[in-house]
């Protein structure tokens, strides 16, 4: 379903959980395309404008980066930066700040400079290692193991992309006009409920095709007790899985996520409200048996 821009589903709480670090820690490997982080995680004290900050012997200056953001030694992302990745210091990587749909709602648990960098993607992190222990080379071993911390520095724009920059129609020197996000659809997908395994492994998939709404609900077949799935129970495992698609496909907006236990009330009372006829494209995939019409 491609419903008008501004038709917002309200969220499932859980989805807009903010995480602690730990949250963040997998004991098995992701190929991540984007390292991404919430803004809980960015590092205190960051400089909120562009300070200048003297580097080297001779008194250089240079512009103080936009945030910094440390990762432990034993974080999944700092292990994929040093083993796959084999990021040396002064390398540039791929990173973002994931953001909710209703980041709005949210603004009494973060900061103002970490509310300002929600959803911000950046093609020119830069890496700092921080050895710890006896390691004393700030660079990955040779086995690849990280030598202790790793933390990124997001450079100011226009080498980061702020998410509110985004909503802003720029005209060039030629006079033509660009809107960075107007011409991307927005779509929704209203699923019945899979079993809790097939859910764990489609819900990234979901995040990673850019779906802005999704809804599960129930339906014949669905048995109701996998609604008492340990996915609904525990707000970081929704989190992380819908958060390891973004980090797979570069994106960083989480998907509203809303659960109905009644998908006739629902049909009747609730859809052609949200999914005008006239104004957004209902396609149906549900495939048919040979035969039956």
């Amino acid at each position: 379903y491609l419903p008008r821009r501004g038709n917002h589903l309200p969220s499932l709480a859980f989805v807009n959980h903010i995480p602690n670090k730990r949250d963040f820690h997998r004991a098995r490997p992701l190929y991540l395309n984007r390292i991404l982080f919430d803004t809980s995680e960015i590092d205190d004290g960051n400089p909120t404008d562009n300070e200048e900050v003297t580097t080297g012997t001779n008194n250089n200056k240079a512009t103080a980066p936009l945030a910094t953001v440390t990762f432990s030694k034993d974080d999944y992302r700092t292990i994929h930066v040093a083993k796959i990745l084999g990021l040396q210091n002064g390398d540039t990587l791929r990173a973002g700040s994931v953001r909710s749909p209703s980041s709005q709602e949210e603004e009494g648990n973060n900061n103002n400079h970490q509310r300002q960098l929600a959803g911000l993607t950046t093609d020119d992190a830069t890496v700092t290692w921080l050895p710890e222990g006896k390691i004393k080379k700030a660079q990955p071993t040779k086995n690849g193991d990280p030598p202790g911390s790793l933390q990124i520095s997001i450079p100011h724009p226009p080498k980061t992309s702020l998410w509110n920059d985004r909503n802003v129609t720029t005209i060039t020197e030629d006079g033509t006009t660009t809107d960075l996000i107007s011409d991307t659809p927005s779509v929704s997908l209203l699923l019945a409920l899979p079993r809790p395994l097939q859910l764990s492994r489609i819900l990234p998939m979901i995040s990673q095709l850019g779906i802005d709404q999704l809804i599960l609900t129930n339906a014949k077949k669905v048995p109701k007790d996998y609604f008492g799935s340990h996915i609904f129970r525990k707000p970081e495992v929704l989190r992380d899985l819908l958060v390891e698609g973004l980090a797979q496909s570069g994106d960083v907006t989480l998907p509203n996520v809303t659960v109905t236990k009644r998908l006739k009330v629902f049909m009747e009372d609730e859809f052609d409200e949200m999914f005008p006829l006239g104004e957004v494209a209902r396609v149906i995939a549900h495939p048919q048996r040979r035969g039956v019409v």
